[in-house]
This record gives structure tokens, C-alpha cells and sequence, in this order.
């Protein structure tokens, strides 16, 4: 009897799956790991393009309070005009007060008449303050007409 000997190893089937085809193919595996990278450079360029439409976005907020700005400072600009108007013409009246009389020159310079008036009603200290200064005012003249002969 003689027994035919032939290699174990060509009769067993190798097992399918993934480390019998690694180890049978080196081109595979260097190619999964080109695939694995590819796909971390994705993920990596899909973060970049989520912090970059955050900028923009916030890019956009600060463009759009820039261009309300830019229209506040066009409409006041174009204001000036009427501004420069306005002083040229009150420059033009000259103020002129009932205790002035024509017998004492006045070598000053005639000076226009007040442009700016400043609503203080909504400032109750300030207005506070200029009713005391009045009142002050007042009291002074008061006790200097009492003291005159």
C-alpha cells in the first residue's frame, strides 16, 4: 500500500475574508491605505469648509453693520450743505442786542447770532442745575439793586 503524498496545503481551501486577501496582495492593501487617507484629507477639507462659511457668514454680519454705517455717515455728509447754508445765513443778521446805542462805539467784532440751542429737558440735572444758576443769578442782582442808593 503505498500512500500517495501530495502537500496538505493544496488541498485546504484558503478562508475568505479580508486578511487572506491582505496577506495575498500587497498592491490591496497599499491601495486601502490610499483610500484611508483620501479619506481623512475629505473629512479634513470638509471641516476647513465648515470653518470657512462661518467666517463668511460672520463676514456678512460685519459687511451689512458697515453698510448701514456707510448710509448714516452718506446722509449726514449730505446734510452739510444745509448746515453751511444755515451758518452763512445767520452769519449774515448779526446779533444785536435792544442795550446797544450808537453813542459808545464798540470796537468789537459784530457777532452772529447764536446757532445752536441744546434741549435740556431730558436731563434733569442739567436742567437742575441751570434753574440754581438762575436762581443765583437772580438773588445776586437782587441784593445788588438792594444795596445801590
Amino acid at each position: 500500500m503505498s500512500y500517495h503524498t501530495r502537500s496538505l496545503s493544496s488541498h485546504v481551501r484558503a478562508p475568505s475574508g479580508v486578511g487572506s486577501s491582505v496577506a495575498q496582495s500587497p498592491a490591496l492593501v497599499a491601495r486601502i491605505e490610499e483610500k484611508k487617507a483620501e479619506l481623512a484629507h475629505l473629512k479634513e477639507l470638509k471641516e476647513l469648509s465648515a470653518a470657512v462659511a462661518t467666517q463668511m457668514e460672520s463676514l456678512e454680519q460685519k459687511l451689512s453693520t458697515l453698510s448701514d454705517g456707510t448710509e448714516a455717515i452718506a446722509a449726514v455728509v449730505g446734510n452739510w450743505h444745509n448746515v453751511l447754508r444755515a451758518i452763512n445765513m445767520a452769519s449774515s443778521k448779526l446779533a444785536k442786542t435792544p442795550g446797544d446805542s450808537k453813542d459808545e462805539p464798540d470796537n468789537s467784532p459784530p457777532l452772529p447770532q447764536t446757532l445752536v440751542r441744546i434741549p435740556t429737558e431730558h436731563a434733569p440735572n442739567v436742567h437742575a442745575q441751570a434753574e440754581a444758576a438762575e436762581a443765583a443769578e437772580a438773588e445776586a442782582a437782587a441784593n445788588e439793586s438792594a444795596m445801590s442808593p
